[in-house]
C-alpha cells in the first residue's frame, strides 16, 4: 500500500502510461519514447503516457479505467500505436515524492505492442527506440540516456522476464505494486525509499533497518531490497 500523503504537498495530477512489450531474436524489447527537453521529464527516456484528461474520466467505472483510457490515448498520440485497451494489464501506481514541483500519481500497464510502425510527432516526443530492458539500464549507467526511478524499476523487474508472454502473465499473476517515494541522502548519496524502508517515515536514509530503497547518485544505480515479499 502507498504511504499517506504529505498535507503540504501539492495533490498528484492523474496520469497513466503504457509498457509496450514485443518479442524480438535477441528477447524482450520494449517501446522507449525520448522527450523534448523543454517539457515535464524532459531529456528522459519514457514509456508512452501523460496525464488523464478529463474526456478519459467520462463514465469511467473507477480511476483505473480512467488511465486505461488516458494510456491508450498517448500510445496513439505518442507513438502512432493503436492499442486494445482489454489487452493493457495494471503492472504499477507511483506517486512522486511530496517536494517534486509537478506530481504525476501514475498508473502503469503493461501490453503487447500492437502492430504497426512507431511515429513520433518531433514535437513532445523527439525519437523512440525498441530497447532490451537490461541494455536501457546498462546505457543510463553508462551516461548515454537518462531515466527516471520509475522507469528504472520497470526496466529492471521487465529484464527478469524471458518473452512477452512471460511478462504479461507475470503481471496478471500479482496485484500492482504501489510506490509513494520519499527521497532522503544516505552517507553513499540520494536514494529514493519506498514503504518498508527503515528511513522511509523520517527520512534518515542511515537509520538501521530494513531496506527498500534505489540508490540514485552518481554512476550506476543499485536497488537494495532487504524486505520478504507476503
Amino acid at each position: 500500500m502507498s504511504a499517506p500523503e504529505d498535507a503540504a504537498a501539492v495533490p498528484p495530477i492523474p496520469a497513466a502510461t503504457v509498457v509496450l512489450v514485443r518479442d524480438a531474436p535477441a528477447g524482450l524489447e520494449t517501446l522507449m519514447l525520448h522527450r523534448n527537453s523543454k517539457l515535464a521529464f524532459g531529456g528522459m527516456w519514457v514509456f508512452p503516457g501523460g496525464r488523464v484528461d478529463p474526456e478519459d474520466g467520462a463514465g469511467a467505472r473507477d480511476e483505473q479505467e480512467a488511465a486505461r483510457r488516458a494510456a491508450v490515448r498517448e500510445a496513439f498520440e505518442e507513438a502512432g500505436l493503436r492499442c486494445d485497451p482489454p489487452s493493457l494489464v495494471p503492472f504499477s501506481h507511483w506517486v512522486p515524492p511530496p517536494i517534486a514541483p509537478k506530481r504525476y500519481a501514475t498508473w502503469f500497464f503493461i501490453a503487447p505492442a500492437p502492430t504497426g510502425a512507431v511515429t513520433v510527432d518531433g514535437g513532445e516526443i523527439h525519437d523512440s527506440a525498441w530497447m532490451r530492458p537490461s541494455d536501457a539500464l546498462a546505457r543510463r549507467d553508462e551516461g548515454e540516456i537518462e531515466l527516471a526511478p520509475p522507469t528504472w524499476m520497470t526496466l529492471r523487474q521487465l529484464a527478469e522476464d524471458a518473452d512477452v508472454a512471460a511478462a504479461v502473465a507475470a503481471a496478471r499473476q500479482r496485484e500492482p505494486t504501489f510506490y509513494a517515494t520519499h527521497m532522503g541522502r544516505s552517507t553513499h548519496g540520494m536514494v529514493a525509499m519506498w514503504a518498508g524502508d527503515a528511513g522511509y517515515e523520517s527520512g534518515d536514509a542511515d537509520a538501521p533497518g530494513p531496506r527498500h530503497r534505489l540508490h540514485i547518485g552518481a554512476g550506476a544505480w543499485e536497488l537494495e531490497r532487504t524486505l520478504h515479499d507476503a
